[in-house]
């Protein structure tokens, strides 16, 4: 059974390999609220998984290690099982989906793993590592159901207690539940009073789910783009950990998630994925309690998509309501144009683009619809500028934010 010592020993054994990554106040995040980010997203290989793989390789023996490891991931416990493997010279044959980042699946190559892709999600990757265990005999590294993966993902918990010994609480993102029943283990043996939640994205809530009804339940089908949270079945050994542990268990949409990596890109100069911008996300949006504690936010990981990345900025903009789209129905006559883009000038808005389109068959024959995209502050800025705008007599046919 996993005790405390064993955290301490794969706090040992990491520390030759393994950052301790820094704790950062963010007084740009929420004003009202003290928030620490534990940057796991610097970890080396971008995320926290490297922790789990590399104890539990360290703990096989040599018979284990000379047939070989086999792992399957979404992507970032592929890098770390891989970057062990090659730290520990053993062959590493590694089940990723095919939906998996691209950044991901090469990063992962480039550390001399043998990739499989998969077609599917996390769970169907897995299946596939599965048979290829059994035809080969090698061992089988689960990226969250071990005790010692557990135990090695419990040393950030460790590390958060000697940098923030009066923490109140601590939010943890999660995906099949390594990450959280480590931490939780580790924080409620050294300082029970100390809270901890676990966040899902909306779409992929398998432990929520299974924490909401006390027992293990699997989904149909995930849906979301924290591809690092995207299981359908949480582990037997993290939803036992998690009942025992952790304090709750709450989720957030894409949109929350999109918001959260846009404010640490532009507030702190952190890039996070979506599953390492989960637990960022709970604490904007105040799914758990915040105000008046020191909450530390697990960023759990950084290894994004450049091409999801640009889709993420911009549906984070759209939810902040500083990017905004406006149609007006107005009379297609000269001077129109100069006289809106004077109003929104006035007002400090920035327009990016704009549409002129002729009425259809349900408006007058002179009439138009000028459709504008523009840079607002927030949607309160955005607001004012539609107010200005009908004021002086336009008609608003649609507008987004």
């Amino acid at each position: 059974m996993l005790n405390i010592e064993t955290i301490y020993e794969a706090s040992k054994v990491l520390s030759e390999v393994a950052r301790k990554t820094d704790l950062i106040l963010s007084k740009n995040l929420s004003e009202d609220n003290e928030i620490y980010l534990k940057s796991e997203n610097l970890q080396l290989t971008g995320s926290f998984k490297l922790r789990g793989a590399y104890y539990k390789i360290s703990k096989l023996s040599k018979e284990q290690k000379d047939k070989g490891i086999i792992a399957c991931s979404a992507g970032n416990h592929a890098q770390g099982v891989a970057l062990s493997a090659q730290k520990n010279n053993i062959k590493a044959s590694i089940f990723i989906p095919a939906t998996a980042p691209i950044s991901k699946v090469e990063a992962t190559r480039k550390y001399g793993a043998d990739i499989k892709l998969i077609d599917g999600v996390y769970d169907d990757a897995y299946k596939a590592a599965c048979e290829f265990q059994k035809e080969t005999g090698g061992t089988f590294i689960h990226p969250f159901d071990d005790e010692e993966v557990i135990a090695g993902q419990g040393t950030i918990g460790l590390e958060l207690i000697q940098q923030l010994p009066d923490v109140n609480s601590v939010i943890v993102p999660i995906g099949g539940g390594g990450l959280i029943s480590g931490i939780a283990f580790t924080i409620k043996h050294l300082k029970p009073s100390c809270k901890v939640y676990g966040v899902q994205a909306q779409g992929a809530g398998s432990m929520y789910q299974s924490f909401l009804n006390k027992k293990v339940l699997e989904l149909p089908v995930v849906h979301t783009f924290a591809d690092g949270t995207a299981v359908k079945r949480p582990g037997d050994l993290t939803f036992e950990f998690c009942q025992k542990y952790v304090d709750d268990i709450v989720t957030v949409t894409d949109d929350e998630i999109a918001s959260a990596i846009l404010s640490l890109m532009e507030r702190q100069k952190l890039v996070a994925e979506g599953a390492g911008a989960l637990s960022v996300a709970a604490a904007m949006f105040e799914k758990v309690p915040v105000k008046n504690k020191k909450t530390a936010c697990i960023v759990s990981g950084g290894n994004i998509d450049v091409n999801i990345l640009s889709r993420v900025i911009n549906r984070g903009l759209l939810k902040a309501g500083r990017l905004c789209h406006l149609t007006i129905e107005l009379l297609d006559k000269p001077g129109q144009l100069k006289d809106v883009s004077s109003i929104i000038a006035e007002y400090g808005a920035n327009v990016i683009r704009v549409r002129h389109n002729q009425g259809g068959e349900n408006t007058d024959i002179n009439d138009c619809f000028l459709k504008i995209s523009m840079e607002t502050k927030n949607a309160a800025h955005f607001e004012q500028i539609k107010q200005a705008l009908i004021n002086k007599g336009y008609k608003i046919a649609s507008s987004v934010q």
